[in-house]
């Protein structure tokens, strides 16, 4: 059974969450979601998202809007630039794209980031709905209106807050994802157990082997218990001036890791290696026991992430923290736990205490 959730902003209805194990209903799910006839759509997407699912989305598509384009560009986070989203400018102009019409992302977090900041910046704004194909984009990227692209080496610099008027996830899309994409998925959604809910990080490391095995009834409620909690904080905190900062909790170190990385190592993998390190810090501060930092460690080693990584100097990563967008002025605002599903927001974590907790999963 399709499983939909409602986001709301000042209590009214923004948009839905529909999470269902088919695509065959996005056309006529676009027309009564967003109370629109769009003349025009355009599909973006990625060349190896291209090869596996856009044909078959033209061809949903055609059958009630009168044109649908597409427009493809490399897949890969080098992509995720100004350069891209300036061609995809250029498409739009030549095609006669207007106000009145409409973008599909149909991809990860990097066509989703990407085109919902052309949506939000092309003609001032233009509609635009959320298609994800990868575990991490279900659970994360394609909810909240966080839209932006890379600048220079720097992630996520340039961008805005626009919200999708929809977001159709359909979990048979994970069938044919790679296991280690499907396993930087996983790193998001353990933070969300870690962050907001302990009894669904208990679910989560209680069903490792269904979860693994891609289960479709075990994925569609996994995937519909972190979008409820992601759906809660951005509701509470849309632009990120509190509460929201809670799902950065292991992006701080994850993105500079990823930088230092030159993006070879996965989103997922950076953010799992983020949170080991920010729970180490916690359990320094007496917030988590041992047995309980153990069990985050063995939760993310189920899905081959957190282990330690070599070849990358400390005093570089937490140097490239000092970029990090969510800084305070000259204050790290970093994420910990108080205790298990319960973080929060702290501004005093030492470089000293980020390079001790480096050393847990760095071997320099």
């Amino acid at each position: 059974m399709p499983r939909n959730l409602i986001i709301n902003f000042n209590n009214e209805p923004c948009y839905e969450i529909i999470i269902s194990n088919s695509i065959d209903k996005l056309d006529s799910e676009i027309l009564e979601k967003t109370r629109k006839t769009y003349k025009r759509v355009c599909i973006v997407t990625d060349s190896n998202v291209a090869e596996l699912y856009l044909a078959s989305v033209i061809n949903i598509l055609e059958r009630t809007f009168d044109t649908v384009c597409s427009f493809t560009f490399p897949a890969g986070e080098a992509s995720k630039n100004l350069d891209i989203v300036q061609k995809l400018y250029t498409y739009l102009i030549e095609n006669n794209f207007d106000r009145k019409d409409l973008l599909v992302a149909l991809g990860g977090g990097v066509t989703g980031d990407m085109t919902g900041f052309a949506a939000a910046t092309y003609l001032r704004g233009i509609d635009f709905i959320q298609v994800p194909t990868s575990l991490l984009s279900c659970v994360d990227s394609s909810i909240g209106g966080k839209t932006g692209v890379d600048f220079l080496s720097y992630k996520n610099m340039v961008g805005s807050f626009y919200m999708p008027k929809l977001v159709y996830i359909n979990t048979s899309f994970l069938d044919t994802l790679p296991d280690k994409q499907f396993s930087t998925g996983m790193a998001e959604i353990i933070k969300h157990g870690l962050i907001k809910n302990f009894f669904y990080y208990t679910w989560l490391h209680d069903n490792v082997n269904l979860i693994k095995d891609r289960d479709r009834d075990t994925l569609e409620y996994m995937i519909y218990e972190s979008c409820k909690i992601k759906k809660k904080v951005v509701e509470n905190d849309p632009l990120e001036k509190g509460e929201r900062a809670l799902l950065n909790f292991g992006h701080t170190l994850g993105h500079a890791i990823e930088k230092a990385s030159d993006f070879s190592l996965t989103h997922g993998e950076c953010v799992a290696l983020g949170s080991v390190a920010a729970s180490f810090i916690s359990l320094n501060r007496g917030h988590i026991t041992e047995s309980e930092y153990m069990s985050i460690i063995n939760t993310l080693d189920s899905f081959n992430l957190g282990m330690p990584i070599s070849g990358y100097s400390k005093d570089m990563i937490v140097k490239e923290t000092k970029h990090d967008k969510k800084m305070d002025g000259d204050k790290l605002r970093f994420i910990l736990l108080q205790k298990m599903g319960n973080a929060y927001i702290d501004d005093t974590v030492s470089d000293e205490e980020l390079k001790e907790a480096l050393s847990n999963i760095l071997m320099e």
